[in-house]
């Protein structure tokens, strides 16, 4: 089955935003059945420079009656939940994403099409929402991660009313055809509403309270307080990291991180910044290795600032913030004398090295003079290049056959 999608018109988005900084959001136009809308984007969010047919879908599927209260998982740019915002009928429309970037993007998204009557929120599905809400439509824009994705699902049907709908849309390659069937087994039924550029959205609706507990269903991280404990060993000293399906490595310390924890060398009493802290490993190690020298932790996914602020509780530092931050944007004005990071390089599928480059540029613009960053990155990956131009020089502390670990000093 195939249907031809409803835009009369897309602004070209990549000419749109060549040239411009990582910081600047740049608003694209388009039209959706008929109808003029924006929806704004920038570098490091999800789906920058294209039209994510995803969106799209939901943009165009979803269906809004007159008093419904929708619900928006996985917001994304937001451009969903003007197009239902923007209908008139809804009488509550709540946009959540776990992606502080997302979050930013989606208000500026219904700011720009005259949305005022929607709600935003930093959150994992339902994490963050009240527990007195019960909506008339679940929209999902999924995740890769499975138990992620099984979580957004399992959130959906226990929100939702008898007779209320959930929509669901991806790409094949993002594990569409996966969301559908488990989508089946929770609401017992499910169909193909249409299909776009290898991506699908499929619909189901609730005609039962209950839904089967078993398999995957039954996971204790489906509950949004339950994590991942993993007992590991960094440095010679014992770490209990707690996680959260999504979060960068979550079932596993990754070798990328173990590396860079090996090669760190943190001076005594150093203030310690771990740009896209994930879990917060590196930062633990950096707090001891510092004699309890002041620690923030930041990173764009609060499921990872939730994870890394367990984590440090448990290991016992005192002296140490866990903050939601777009790259080092939170902490742009304060300075620091080391900076550890393993920057992220995809963003969904696509490669985006937009994202460590300015991890690279963050690190030179809060570092103190005389302050190092230390970097891990897969050792073909070109990032020698943009530290030796901003930094002025660059030493290369371990090369692998898979990693390797550069460091640069800020005069």
């Amino acid at each position: 089955m195939s249907q031809k999608r409803s835009i009369t018109s897309v602004q070209s988005e990549r000419q749109s935003v060549t040239g411009q900084t990582y910081r600047q959001w740049q608003a694209v136009h388009l039209n959706v059945a008929g109808d003029s809308y924006v929806f704004a984007t920038k570098p490091g969010l999800f789906g920058y420079g294209r039209t994510d047919p995803a969106a799209m879908l939901l943009a165009e599927h979803v269906v809004v009656k007159k008093g419904d209260v929708i619900v928006y998982m996985g917001c994304g740019n937001g451009l969903a939940a003007a197009v239902a915002a923007r209908s008139g009928q809804a009488a509550r429309i709540v946009a959540t994403d776990r992606n502080v970037v997302s979050v930013e993007a989606t208000r500026r998204t219904l700011s720009a099409n005259g949305v005022a009557n929607a709600e935003v929120i930093a959150g994992q599905g339902a994490y963050g929402l009240s527990d007195d809400l019960t909506a008339d439509v679940v929209a999902i824009r999924i995740p890769q991660e499975k138990l992620a994705l099984i979580q957004l699902l399992s959130d959906g049907f226990r929100l939702l009313g008898i007779g209320g709908k959930c929509y669901v849309a991806g790409a094949t390659n993002e594990g569409i055809k996966t969301a559908a069937k488990v989508l089946t087994r929770i609401f017992g039924n499910a169909a193909v509403l249409g299909y776009d550029s290898g991506h699908r959205i499929v619909a189901a609706e609730k005609e039962s309270g209950v839904a089967p507990q078993d398999g995957d269903l039954s996971s204790p991280y489906l509950n949004a307080d339950v994590f991942r404990e993993l007992d590991i060993t960094l440095r010679g000293e014992s770490l209990t990291i707690y996680s959260r399906p999504g979060v960068f490595s979550w079932d596993h310390l990754d070798e990328a991180t173990q590396i860079l924890a090996d090669n760190v060398e943190i001076p005594t009493g150093a203030s310690v910044l771990d740009l896209g802290c994930g879990s917060g490993p590196l930062g633990i190690v950096a707090s001891r290795l510092s004699g309890g020298g002041p620690l923030a932790m930041v990173d764009a996914d609060v499921e990872a600032v939730r994870s890394a602020e367990k984590s440090a509780a448990a290991a016992g530092i005192h002296n140490y913030r866990v903050i939601a931050s777009d790259v080092a944007g939170a902490v742009i004005g304060e300075r620091f004398d080391v900076v550890v990071t393993n920057p992220p390089f995809h963003i969904g599928k696509h490669a985006d090295l937009s994202v460590p480059i300015q991890f690279i540029e963050d690190s030179w613009e809060v570092l103190s003079p005389g302050g190092r960053v230390l970097l891990v990155a897969n050792r073909t990956l070109p990032y020698e290049l943009p530290m030796k131009r901003r930094f002025g020089n660059i030493d290369t502390l371990h090369d692998g056959r898979r990693f390797k670990v550069l460091s640069a000093r800020k005069s």
